[in-house]
């Protein structure tokens, strides 16, 4: 019998270049990243689905039709009458890339409304995999529906990770932001938090700190990215820091953390050690930001094996 890995999280509408005004449509999206290459990653025994929810306009459909033809299962996501899906436009200024969105009225928001269609989603999942972003967008009924659910699912055994992926303008406080995080760690296994992000908010003096909180709050290990510098790989009663691996040039460094959470979960499912498998998020992400865009295809990471 084949194993069930589930992403949770939004997808959006990509508007990307600008270059004389002429834009790029694409679809992107933190969980649904991961979702992609946990799809190009795991063993062929491994199906992977998305959870969300999208609107009734043709960008959703397309959006839908989209995340299919990279072999993920669409049937957990929900279509919303009267709703769309986010949106957001990439632009360069000072030498970075810059983003606006649109999210008012993003069905993804809805994705845990309803308790049943959620527990269906999540029915038979071996790995349940959500991040900040997934929480921020829900009403707090919502987010405590989701976690709930999540919890009840681990306690079934499910293995849980969780990014806490913290985008400050799509918090209403600092207390939201740590209230919601550290319950979300308290039912997962492995949580993969990225040191810099955290520390406006929890104000932990070094990324052992970060990995201590998240092990704290009730998770079994921790993961702490530090971008082109070592991880911190924490568990109950052992740690290593793990090198990121040099290229020669970083092209786009967009989808670089979500690609490492991929790897990363994808080599310990498949059995390697903590260190092991940071060793193999470095790899999958080194892969990714030398190349544009977020989604770098099968045949770009099998070359790079």
């Amino acid at each position: 019998m084949g194993k069930k890995a589930v992403s949770i999280g939004e997808a959006m509408i990509e508007m990307s270049g600008g270059e004389g005004g002429v834009y790029k449509l694409g679809f992107a999206g933190d969980t649904f990243n991961t979702a992609y290459y946990l799809n190009a990653l795991l063993g062929g025994e491994w199906s992977v689905g998305y959870v969300t929810a999208v609107g009734d306009d043709i960008y959703s459909r397309q959006m839908t039709e989209f995340i299919a033809a990279t072999g993920i299962d669409t049937s957990a996501i929900r279509t919303i009458p009267g709703k769309r899906a986010g949106l957001y436009m990439i632009h360069q200024a000072d030498g970075d890339r810059h983003f606006s969105y649109w999210r008012d009225t993003s069905a993804a928001k809805m994705l845990a409304d309803d308790a049943a269609v959620l527990e269906a989603a999540l029915s038979g999942a071996d790995l349940i995999y959500f991040s900040g972003i997934t929480l921020a967008i829900l009403a707090p009924e919502a987010r405590q529906r989701l976690i709930s659910a999540i919890g009840a699912k681990k306690a079934a055994g499910a293995l849980v990770a969780f990014d806490p992926n913290i985008r400050p303008a799509l918090w209403a406080d600092k207390e939201s932001v740590v209230e919601a995080l550290t319950l979300a760690a308290s039912v997962s296994n492995v949580v993969l938090p990225t040191h810099a992000d955290e520390v406006p908010y929890f104000g932990d003096a070094d990324d052992a700190a970060t990995a201590e909180r998240y092990l704290s709050a009730g998770c079994d290990e921790v993961l702490v990215k530090n971008g082109a510098d070592a991880a911190l790989v924490v568990t109950r009663d052992q740690r290593w820091r793990v090198a990121a691996r040099q290229v020669d040039k970083v092209v786009d460094a967009t989808g670089a953390g979500d690609s490492f959470n991929a790897g990363y979960l994808a080599a310990r499912l498949a059995g390697a050690t903590p260190e092991i498998a940071a060793a193999a998020g470095h790899k999958t992400a080194s892969v990714v930001i030398g190349h544009y865009g977020a989604l770098v295809s099968r045949a770009v990471l099998a070359e790079s094996a």
